[in-house]
């Protein structure tokens, strides 16, 4: 667990995990949260099925590097967003990064907190050295939350923009 100054970062377990994807605040009532109104898109319920259910329960895998990680806002005391780390960390120690913002919790700076405290708990971690992250380029929003927590931009490619942060330099 994460803990920032209006978050929790809390990363979900395989159960939890199968919650979330049914959307009827189950997961919220296990959690004792308050229910949220989110829904989940098609790409994300592709990636949970396609990646993030196997890989959690990949019991050789660290799944700290494979799940969601819920952002919980401590006033509200309900999930305003998420992150996922795509993976463990490569052979360059690398770890790639994607979150999201529900919708009525968006423009106030949460996911920037959210990422903040990611990149806290990756300099924790001796075996990560950067974190990338890819954003579509009329996402502002999204990569604005990048260079406000000092990512660089490293290239682009189609439609993407993307990003590094080095944490750890040898």
């Amino acid at each position: 667990m994460i803990e920032t100054e209006r978050l929790i970062l809390k990363p979900l377990t395989y159960g939890q995990l199968v919650k979330y994807i049914k959307c009827d605040n189950s997961l919220e009532v296990e959690l004792n949260l308050n229910e949220t109104s989110r829904t989940i898109s098609a790409e994300l319920k592709e990636a949970f099925e396609q990646t993030i259910l196997p890989n959690v329960a990949d019991k050789s895998k660290n799944y700290l590097y494979s799940t969601l990680w819920t952002a919980i806002s401590k006033i509200d005391n309900k999930m305003i967003g998420d992150l996922c780390i795509v993976g463990e960390p490569n052979p360059d120690g690398e770890i790639e990064i994607g979150y999201g913002v529900y919708d009525e919790f968006q423009n106030k700076g949460f996911m920037t907190e959210v990422v903040r405290g990611m990149i806290e708990w990756a300099k924790t971690q001796p075996e990560i050295k950067a974190i990338i992250a890819s954003t579509e380029k009329i996402n502002t929003a999204s990569f604005k939350v990048l260079e406000k927590n000092n990512f660089i931009k490293i290239g682009e490619k189609g439609s993407l923009f993307h990003w590094k942060l080095e944490i750890h330099t040898n």
